[in-house]
């Protein structure tokens, strides 16, 4: 089985949309105050990482998919996704300027990981 499929392209495509986003500069992003009052970063984090997840998920399906091995595969790319989230928080911190650490981007990004989790095992997975 080849490891890079057509499949992947739109997950590595979200991939790179995903870390531009994350690496803008403070100075780059909106300052709107009723923004703030929604949680928007903290909607567009569970977003952005929900749909990493299942980009990813779907890229992996093939025609003969095992349910158990699917299963597995996917609740490593949730984690692998959660942990690109924690990764880039700390590339945030030390090399982003006017961007810092949050703990809340952290489980945002975490739960984003979960939702596209649990929809790709309902959409993707044959019981």
């Amino acid at each position: 089985m080849r490891l890079f499929r057509p499949s992947f392209l739109p997950a590595v495509a979200w991939l790179i949309i995903s870390t531009i986003l994350l690496t803008l500069p403070g100075s780059a992003l909106p300052k709107e105050s009723w923004l703030d009052k929604i949680y928007i970063d903290k909607w567009v984090h569970i977003s952005m990482f929900l749909i990493m997840t299942a980009a990813w998920c779907r890229g992996w399906l093939t025609k003969e998919n095992d349910p158990v091995k699917l299963k597995r595969v996917f609740l490593y790319i949730a984690a692998a996704s959660a942990g690109y989230g924690i990764v880039m928080e700390f590339v945030q911190l030390f090399w982003i300027p006017n961007r810092a650490f949050e703990l809340k981007d952290i489980l945002a990004d975490t739960l984003g990981s979960l939702i596209g989790l649990s929809l790709s095992s309902r959409w993707y997975i044959k019981k």
